[in-house]
């Protein structure tokens, strides 16, 4: 179990040439038990694990915002996966390492398929990091793009 407060930016991503710089990948898939924007509750099954997520409300920027997580048995997340709001979020994560700073890239699946975002997390909100070419339009705090606000309104609808 772990409490922090998360500091992150998140880009749209214009080509998928970071699959190929990718070290990592793995199939997500989430709901929401709530989409409240002062506290969001989530379930994640990815990979052979299990999470349940609380987060606060994001800061007036969109930058940072408090976060507790804790691991559950896949069951647990499987068993709490059908008591989430309509629209569960489907998508395959990427990790790519830009010199030294990872980029966690979301491809979503389903009714959010075509949309591509990468998140990078700081130590602080003004922390310097090169931006790969692939890295497109910054959306940080842009609320059509929290995953609670896709499992609601999905890409597909836009």
């Amino acid at each position: 179990m772990s409490s922090t407060i998360e500091i992150e930016r998140k880009f749209l991503v214009t080509s998928t040439r970071f699959k190929d710089l990718a070290f990592k990948k793995e199939r997500i898939t989430q709901g929401f038990l709530s989409t409240d924007k002062q506290r969001t509750v989530r379930v994640r099954l990815k990979g052979d694990q299990g999470f349940l997520t609380i987060k606060g409300p994001s800061t007036e920027d969109g930058l940072s915002r408090f976060e507790w997580e804790k691991s559950i048995t896949v069951q647990d997340a499987k068993d709490l996966l059908k008591l989430c709001k309509k629209g569960i979020i489907d998508k395959i994560r990427y990790q790519v390492d830009v010199e030294g700073f990872i980029f966690e890239v979301d491809y979503f699946l389903n009714d959010n398929e075509g949309l591509i975002v990468a998140e990078i997390e700081l130590q602080t909100e003004n922390q310097e990091f090169f931006k790969p070419d692939w890295l497109g339009e910054e959306v940080t705090g842009i609320i059509k793009y929290y995953n609670s606000q896709l499992s609601l309104n999905p890409y597909k609808n836009w």
